[in-house]
């Protein structure tokens, strides 16, 4: 064998250890895509209905948006007097999902469910279990304009709830009547 016939043959088994690395990593980008695209929904949608929820199948990559939308849009060209509900205008989709699905139920906002909760039991269990129950990340922005406990997590959030928790006692709440009904519900 000529050196040239083993410079060719080399050159050949480089090629092809090249070409099978871009097709492995293609395959693993494509794998990660129909991961964050579809698998993980539907396995999250199967899990939220076994845990009792209740809300829209999962559309592929727009999930509630289009929806959601046409909602806002439909809300906006009506006109609204002082008398009318704002959650309607204001929380459109939030409202036709608990109408549509009861009080706890959740809704897609692209490949990842929001879930709405509204019994005061589940929503203390969240509000206690502060670790097992993450807050998604914030926009910078709105850190940055709002930055009040709502946006706080762990120890901080804790701390920062033992101090305001005895202005919300039924004792202190009694002298405002009109906030009462709003913190007993």
């Amino acid at each position: 064998m000529s050196l040239l016939e083993v410079s060719s043959k080399v050159e050949m088994k480089l090629s092809s250890v090249a070409i099978s690395f871009v097709f492995i990593t293609l395959l693993i980008y494509a794998w990660r895509l129909l991961n964050w695209v579809w698998l993980r929904p539907k396995k999250l949608e199967r899990c939220l209905r076994q845990q009792g929820l209740t809300g829209n199948s999962y559309r592929l990559l727009h999930g509630d948006f289009r929806e959601m939308s046409r909602m806002i849009n439909e809300a906006n060209s009506r006109p609204i007097s002082f008398s009318d509900d704002i959650v309607q205008r204001v929380l459109t989709i939030h409202d036709h999902s608990i109408q549509k699905y009861g009080k706890n139920n959740f809704i897609w906002l692209g490949p990842k469910p929001v879930v709405n909760i509204m019994q005061p039991e589940l929503i203390r269990d969240v509000l206690l279990k502060h670790n097992a129950f993450q807050k998604p990340p914030g926009h910078p922005l709105g850190k940055l304009l709002a930055s009040g406990i709502s946006s706080l997590d762990g120890e901080q959030w804790t701390k920062r709830r033992k101090i305001i928790n005895p202005a919300f006692h039924l004792e202190k709440l009694k002298p405002y009547p009109n906030l009462l009904p709003g913190f007993s519900a």
